[in-house]
C-alpha cells in the first residue's frame, strides 16, 4: 500500500485547490492501493513559525516518509503561496529524497500557468523529490470538468507515473 499525502498551501480552509489536488489522487491510483492524508496547511498556520513544533515536525515527517506527495498551492503573484513555503523551508537540502512528487496549482485564468512548472516543481526537485511529470495547472472556472481535465492530465502523464505502478503491481491506473 502506498503512503499518499496531499499538501495543500491555500490560505482558505477546504479549498478547490485541496479538491482538485485530491481529483489527481484518485486520477493516478487504483482505489484501494494507497493510504491518504491530506494536510491543510491553513489548519496549521500558527504554528509554522513556532519552533520546535512537535505537530509541525510530524506533518514534515509524514511528508518526508510519502511515496507519493501531491503539492498543491492557488497562483499567488505568479508562483505558490508564502504558506506553502514556509512549511516547506522547514527541510534541508534534499529533504523530500526518495519521494514522488507532483506539483498542482490553481488560477483564475492561464495567465501564470507555467507557474507550476518553472516555480513549483524546481523547489520540489531543490529538496530531492523525484518529479517526474509535468504540473498540472487547474483553472478555477473550469471546476465544474475538474474529472475530465485531471483525467486527462493523468493520461497524459501515466507514462512517467509508471515508477508508482512498479511499486504497487496493479496499483495505478492511469
Amino acid at each position: 500500500m502506498l503512503k499518499v499525502t496531499v499538501l495543500v498551501g491555500n490560505p482558505k480552509p477546504q479549498s478547490r485547490t485541496l479538491k482538485v489536488a485530491e481529483a489527481v489522487v484518485s486520477a493516478v491510483l487504483a482505489p484501494g492501493s494507497y493510504d491518504l492524508v491530506s494536510i491543510d496547511l491553513t489548519d496549521h498556520a500558527k504554528q509554522i513559525f513556532d519552533w520546535p513544533a512537535p505537530e509541525i515536525a510530524a506533518l514534515s515527517e509524514r511528508v518526508a516518509s510519502s511515496d507519493l506527495l501531491v503539492v498543491a498551492s492557488p497562483t499567488y503573484k505568479a508562483t505558490y503561496t508564502g504558506l506553502l513555503k514556509s512549511f516547506l523551508d522547514r527541510y534541508p537540502a534534499n529533504g523530500l529524497s526518495g519521494v514522488v512528487a507532483i506539483p498542482v496549482m490553481t488560477g483564475a485564468d492561464a495567465t501564470h500557468s507555467m507557474g507550476v512548472d518553472v516555480n513549483l516543481r524546481p523547489l520540489l526537485v531543490e529538496l530531492g523529490a523525484s518529479v517526474p511529470t509535468r504540473g498540472l495547472y487547474f483553472i478555477a472556472s473550469q471546476f465544474d470538468h475538474l474529472p475530465e481535465i485531471v483525467e486527462t492530465w493523468a493520461t497524459e502523464n501515466a507514462p512517467a507515473l509508471r515508477v508508482l505502478r512498479n511499486s504497487t503491481a496493479d496499483g495505478v491506473t492511469a
